[in-house]
């Protein structure tokens, strides 16, 4: 997993502040591997992992909340300890219809420090940024930069910045397509 340096210091520096982390970007961008990355770094920072309470709504483990209500009650259920501050991270949220009445019951009534990453499109539409309004900072994710590029391709030569330029133009900067690179014939 192949670090995003600014996206993750933006993440620690708004730890434990009582807003709603939203990750946004285009599909592809690397919102889920940021919170997996930010959640290792709660972990080497001392935070046990009980404490974090971690979903992925595109994976078939959470397939059985399909709702708001089942989502508050799957997460209350870990929430043991109210004085312990838990950390909530929840991926792809967007898929939860209401996800937002959740979420912002966990804000007011709960210890807790929230995280989520969803498409833009409708992650902060004008409905949701109006009850969120306040509550939330956006983070918004872009593919890779050309710096990030070269570090993801594990460029230590600077030489031939042209030829990486060309190629980086070529294939674009999502963290996937990068990471295929080593054999061009699999990217379509």
């Amino acid at each position: 997993m192949k670090n995003r340096d600014l996206y993750l210091s933006q993440l620690i520096q708004y730890k434990d502040k009582p807003l709603i982390k939203v990750i946004t970007g285009i599909r592809r961008c690397g919102k889920s591997t940021l919170l997996s990355l930010f959640k290792n770094h709660l972990i080497d920072t001392g935070i046990p992992t009980e404490n974090i309470i971690s979903i992925n709504f595109e994976s078939f483990e959470f397939d059985r909340i399909s709702n708001y209500k089942e989502m508050h009650t799957y997460i209350n259920e870990r929430l043991v300890d109210k004085k312990t501050k838990r950390y909530i991270l929840l991926d792809e949220v967007q898929m939860i219809p209401s996800w937002e009445r959740t979420v912002n019951s966990f804000l007011v009534d709960a210890n807790v420090d929230i995280y989520i990453t969803g498409s833009n499109a409708y992650l902060l539409s004008s409905e949701l940024s109006t009850l969120l309004s306040g509550r939330y900072v956006e983070i918004k994710m872009q593919p890779l930069s050309f710096k990030e590029y070269l570090d993801f391709i594990d460029s230590n030569n600077r030489d031939n910045l042209q030829d990486k330029f060309n190629q980086y133009l070529k294939f674009g900067g999502l963290p996937t397509v990068v990471e295929l690179m080593d054999n061009p014939n699999t990217i379509g």
